[in-house]
């Protein structure tokens, strides 16, 4: 459904970028919409006060694309990291460019921090946040994958405060995000990470707190 849109709305790609992030928006409202109504899968945000209201880098785990989806229905207009080969993906990986999103080519390490921090850096000076997936690809609930240094080099560069996001959309929809049962999918801000600390000492931080708070989130739906 995505995909037609995506063609349906391609004129959109000769406009400026700020109508490209309008017509993103639309569409990601209404399949919120759709999962809620026709799915049956809504979800809830816990500790919403640790939602970022200022500059800052967003670390989430990442289950399926929903969260992709609500991340951007819940801050407007992030600068989402991901893999430069989706942007080659016909229509929907067009719309990701012109909506700004930061890409990166993981094929030349030290070239690709590089370009990441200096988009990044760009984002933020356009008052966005920038999200990242710590642990770079998909991950099913209950898995374990290491966390990589992307997270880190941002930290280190941008000196603003990190918040973690734990969820368990993982348990309800499919990596490609089809909903596999409804319910109420559970979206928790945990409390920042400030500005400052010595690279270990934060994603030591980030992975305690992120694994604890998602494999909680995980148990108490299997239960």
């Amino acid at each position: 459904m995505t995909f037609v849109v995506c063609i349906s709305m391609a004129w959109v790609l000769l406009l400026p970028r700020w109508y490209v992030v309008k017509v993103a928006q639309f569409w990601f409202h209404a399949v919120a919409w759709i999962e809620k109504y026709v799915g049956g899968l809504s979800y809830r945000i816990l500790n919403p006060e640790n939602m970022p209201q200022g500059a800052c880098l967003v670390a989430s785990k990442h289950q399926s694309s929903w969260e992709t989806f609500k991340l951007h229905v819940l801050f407007g207009d992030p600068a989402i990291v991901l893999k430069w080969e989706l942007q080659l993906i016909p229509f929907w990986g067009w719309f990701m460019y012109r909506a700004g999103m930061i890409a990166i080519n993981r094929k030349g390490r030290t070239r690709a921090l590089s370009a990441m921090i200096k988009k990044a850096r760009q984002a933020l000076a356009q008052g966005r946040k920038i999200v990242i997936f710590p642990q770079g690809t998909r991950i099913a609930p209950g898995e374990k994958a290491p966390y990589k240094s992307g997270v880190a080099a941002l930290y280190g560069a941008l000196d603003v405060p990190i918040v973690p996001v734990a969820h368990n959309a993982g348990c309800f929809t499919t990596r490609g995000g089809w909903i596999k049962k409804g319910g109420t999918i559970t979206l928790e801000f945990l409390p920042p990470i400030p500005a400052g600390l010595k690279r270990d000492e934060m994603m030591r931080r980030l992975e305690s707190a992120l694994e604890e708070a998602s494999d909680s989130l995980i148990v108490k739906e299997a239960a």
